[in-house]
């Protein structure tokens, strides 16, 4: 086991510190709060509270307030960008995770102001800098989404 593997299985979860340290987004794109259960770069949960002062409810369905399905994708995508860069350790500097493809996306049931979103990921498999993960968010245990998507690791532009 490499030592960054190592450092990755015992982290096992990042804050919101940690995981804008591995991610270039920022409010009001950032929608993961916090990520738990890490195993290396196989697999984690991110947790995004959902809040009533979130900017796309102002439009999104006024007076019956959902979360748009895109976002619950952008949630599994970062939670995966996040473990993959978190699972690189050192060699993830000046890299940066572009999504490429989402297969298969369902929304089952509406994601409203006051849930608490949990993202599962888990890689599929990887091809040098192209990686692939199934998603699936939950609401109180009931799955809400899913999709299978891919993403590329590339050198950040200076």
């Amino acid at each position: 086991m490499s030592e960054a593997e190592a450092a990755t299985e015992q982290l096992g979860s990042a804050d919101i510190t940690r995981v804008m340290e591995l991610l270039p987004h920022r409010y009001p794109m950032l929608m993961i709060d916090r990520i738990v259960d890490m195993k290396g770069s196989e697999s984690a949960i991110g947790i995004k509270n959902v809040s009533a002062n979130e900017p796309f409810f102002q439009g999104h369905f006024p007076g019956h307030p959902v979360m748009p399905g895109v976002l619950i994708v952008e949630a599994m995508a970062q939670t995966a960008g996040a473990l993959v860069l978190n699972g690189l350790g050192d060699k993830a500097a000046g890299k940066i995770v572009y999504f490429m493809t989402i297969d298969r996306a369902r929304f089952r049931k509406p994601v409203m102001p006051g849930d608490v979103l949990k993202v599962h990921v888990t890689r599929i498999h990887n091809r040098g800098p192209v990686w692939k993960f199934a998603g699936e968010a939950k609401v109180d245990g009931v799955r809400v989404a899913e999709a299978d998507f891919s993403a590329m690791i590339v050198d950040q532009a200076g």
